[in-house]
């Protein structure tokens, strides 16, 4: 079992050498720079639209674009805010944080390319339904001839969408808070109860299908952004002094890496993009599985909603986490890792209640999260297996929940890291080769929005 451990751990630091990197943020500044700054000029549409006067109920699809944006957030937004955060700056030091930074903007050009692609190159599946994301804009804008792409695309997410990480760490918050085990064999029989328990309240959201996911996340979402986002402003706030230090500390290091590793500046921006894909999932392909769902004929329309879901999750979420941990000092006191490091930051920002906030908000964020994933990989299953088989996945995923519970965090974090670059690799390879078709619809788009203004 140790071997195993072992061995996803290798392959997950081995795969996030240069490759991926130069796909991920080359690509992302490649689509930065075509698309014409897009993040930058149409942030304020892009959250215009959020407002539904384009919804259209007679349009294909399932789910209304801003219940995907919910429901990609509520993926996205979870413990990688928490936790991934803790991880980069344990791993990378405060100049990680810049690079996450760096890949969330590049991340926004990204998903505005990938989910505009999403609608663009919908297909159908096995039962006739339409169905949109990366395996099926391969099979329909690039050809039969790339399918191999979509099979490694899916084989990859029906692995790396499981809900271990979110058990593992939600299991570590609810035993530091509440449980306080005193041996070794509390904390094992604990962690199953935990991971139990966990299990079946996944199971009453997840076997409803998207549109009970969707529902449940675009409820959850505004609540746990919002109790989050105070708790963590009453934090900063108490030690506002230090922010001027703490964001010079962020951007001397991002260039200098004297925090970590002796100076590998390299090694801090692997760290930050890492957290970053982990964080944002921009440029991983699971946005436009959900994105694709959306009731809109509108393919740019799409994209520039989901466009906002990196600067939500990372530009905002990211760097409030970021400064709590920073500003209350204990990424340099403690030996904790993880939402552990982020615990102890709310437990002194807040003491007597911070840690119970915490917990509350980890609560929430893990739970969307494993709602949501459920969704990308039971998609990923039909694809392979067919719509009539694709229900078995629910089971599958929803046992290794508990297996997720009890695992080692090194081995969980390195197990889904690993596939989320396998995923990227088809994801990247085929918006940069559709990215013309994204750039005629984008002028075509707003060409015909100004002249309905006129």
């Amino acid at each position: 079992m140790e071997f195993m451990g072992d061995l996803i751990v290798n392959f997950s630091n081995w795969i996030w050498g240069p490759p991926i990197l130069v796909l991920l943020l080359g690509g992302g500044t490649y689509f930065f720079i075509h698309s014409g700054f897009i993040p930058f000029r149409k942030m304020g549409y892009a959250i215009g639209l959020l407002s539904g006067k384009y919804d259209d109920d007679l349009a294909p699809g399932q789910i209304s674009s801003r219940q995907a944006l919910s429901a990609a957030i509520a993926s996205t937004v979870g413990l990688g805010n928490i936790s991934g955060v803790a991880i980069a700056l344990n791993m990378g030091g405060p100049g990680a944080i810049f690079w996450m930074w760096i890949a969330a903007f590049v991340g926004m050009a990204t998903k505005f390319y990938t989910c505009s692609l999403a609608i663009m190159y919908r297909g159908h599946d096995s039962a006739g339904v339409i169905q949109g994301g990366p395996m099926y804009v391969i099979d329909n804008g690039m050809g039969k001839k790339w399918k191999f792409l979509s099979y490694i695309f899916c084989i990859a997410g029906v692995i790396g969408l499981l809900a271990i990480f979110q058990a593992n760490q939600l299991t570590a918050v609810i035993q530091a808070v509440l449980l306080e085990p005193d041996t070794i064999e509390e904390t094992e029989r604990n962690r199953w109860i935990i991971g139990i328990i966990l299990m079946l309240m996944t199971a009453a959201v997840i076997l409803g299908g998207i549109k009970r996911i969707a529902a449940v996340a675009s409820a959850m979402v505004p609540f746990m952004v919002g109790i989050y986002f105070i708790t963590v402003i009453l934090i900063v706030s108490k030690f506002y002094s230090g922010i001027p230090d703490m964001l010079e500390l962020i951007f001397v290091d991002a260039f200098t890496g004297n925090a970590v590793m002796g100076g590998a500046v390299g090694s801090v921006i692997i760290v930050g993009a890492r957290r970053a894909a982990f964080s944002n999932e921009a440029g991983i392909g699971t946005a436009p599985m959900v994105h694709g769902q959306s009731k809109n004929n509108e393919p740019i329309r799409e994209g520039l909603i989901a466009m906002l879901g990196p600067f939500i999750d990372t530009v905002v979420v990211c760097t409030l986490t970021a400064l709590a941990i920073l500003l209350t000092g204990v990424w340099e006191t403690t030996e904790n890792d993880g939402v552990k490091l982020t615990l102890s930051a709310f437990e002194l920002g807040i003491p007597g209640i911070g840690k119970y906030l915490l917990m509350l908000s980890v609560l929430v964020f893990a739970l969307s999260t494993m709602f949501t994933y459920s969704y990308y990989g039971h998609k990923c299953m039909n694809y392979l297996f067919g719509a009539d088989k694709a229900d078995y996945y629910n089971y599958f995923y929803l046992i290794t929940i508990v297996v997720g519970a009890v695992a080692s965090l090194e081995v969980v974090v390195s197990l889904v890291d690993g596939m989320y670059a396998v995923m990227a690799f088809p994801n990247m390879i085929a918006a940069i080769y559709l990215a013309p078709k994204v750039k005629a619809a984008t002028k075509d788009y707003f060409a015909r929005m100004k002249q309905k203004q006129l």
